[in-house]
């Protein structure tokens, strides 16, 4: 599977069809009590995390493919080390009707690795994975008997991104600067309005 940017990642969650089931946005995520973005993060740094919901093996499963979706670059960490895998439990303890979709979307994933390469996804090697999403990471694929597939991995990528830029990590990523305070607001810069193709209106 080509290796997506994070800028890539956010356009597709905020552009892409994804599963009604799974479907996450960073707004629903900020607005969940207890999911504030430091003091998640912290919760889960602090302690070694447990799973509730997911087992041993969805949860190996879950780790390899956020990292495929969201890895780490010479920018900031992967989707692992902002904490993705633990939002993606709480997601599921905190709203139990996407709980099927998503056991039963990471037991499809399996079931599709080993009729391709004959083990499941998290006991595949890299390229082996890789070769499995890419027939899964486009909704463009209109294969019939991949449709299922395509859909939860749409969801699960949307899911990714809605966990890493609600992270500490996700945000200094995006280099947010919002609730700054202004002393003096002179107006949108020159180079910005140049650059959208717009002019100031003459006073």
């Amino acid at each position: 599977m080509e290796r997506l940017t994070r800028r890539t990642a956010l356009r597709l969650i905020l552009g892409g069809p994804a599963s009604a089931a799974l479907v996450w946005t960073p707004v629903d995520a900020a607005a969940l009590g207890g999911l504030e973005r430091e003091g998640f993060s912290r919760a889960f740094e602090q302690t070694p995390f447990k799973t509730k919901f997911f087992t041993a093996h969805e949860y190996a499963t879950v780790n390899m493919l956020v990292d495929l979706i969201i890895p780490r670059d010479d920018r900031s960490g992967s989707a692992t080390e902002a904490g993705v895998p633990a939002f993606m439990d709480f997601m599921m303890v905190d709203q139990p009707r996407r709980q099927v979709a998503m056991r039963g979307g990471l037991a499809l994933l399996d079931r599709l690795t080993v009729q391709r390469v004959g083990k499941r996804f998290s006991e595949a090697s890299d390229v082996q994975r890789r070769g499995v999403l890419d027939e899964i990471a486009y909704t463009t694929n209109r294969d019939p008997g991949l449709a299922h597939a395509v859909a939860f991995f749409s969801s699960f990528r949307d899911l990714t991104a809605s966990g890493f830029w609600s992270s500490r990590m996700g945000v200094a990523d995006l280099q947010y600067q919002g609730n700054t305070f202004v002393s003096e607001w002179t107006g949108c810069p020159d180079e910005a309005l140049h650059k959208l193709g717009v002019s100031k209106i003459a006073d």
